[in-house]
């Protein structure tokens, strides 16, 4: 098959690869970069678990093939902080809120909340529960995540 030859900027690195026109960018992430932080869950788009950003905005990498994102600024949870020792701001809220148990889901929430918190800064406990509502979550019942979001507006 055809092999492509993309240019993208994922957590602040030019990565250039040649691709198959069909991988998906979430494989791309998991198996070529190694960035195995974005999730697959339902390899549908439905359950959250392989957002990212791209240009800023929260997308479904399983919806998406790798060369569609050739060009783009990508950024993963691997890429929130650029400090091992400290963690992103929503991942230490998080943390200190409990808004995890086994974690799988969390990298999809954290990348969905980022762009919404950018956009509304001091967000109403029913405005978090609707950003979160397209990310499944089956452990927590979302309460301690809504209160991380929460420590976020200074609440």
């Amino acid at each position: 098959m055809n092999q492509f030859k993309i240019s993208i900027n994922i957590n602040g690195k030019i990565v250039e690869r040649n691709v198959e026109p069909r991988l998906l960018l979430s494989d791309f992430l998991r198996h070529e970069l190694g960035l195995t932080g974005t999730h697959v869950g339902c390899e549908q788009g439905v359950c959250g678990a392989c957002t990212i950003l791209l240009d800023g905005q929260a997308v479904r990498s399983c919806l998406m093939f790798a060369v569609q994102a050739n060009g783009h600024d990508i950024i993963t949870v691997e890429g929130l902080s650029t400090d091992p020792n400290n963690l992103h701001p929503l991942q230490n809220a998080f943390w200190e809120a409990h808004g995890l148990q086994c974690g799988f889901c969390t990298p999809g929430i954290l990348m969905t909340l980022i762009p919404f918190l950018e956009e509304n800064p001091d967000p109403t406990e029913p405005e978090i529960r609707e950003a979160l509502s397209g990310n499944l979550c089956r452990c927590t019942g979302y309460q301690h995540m809504v209160d991380a979001v929460k420590r976020m507006g200074g609440e």
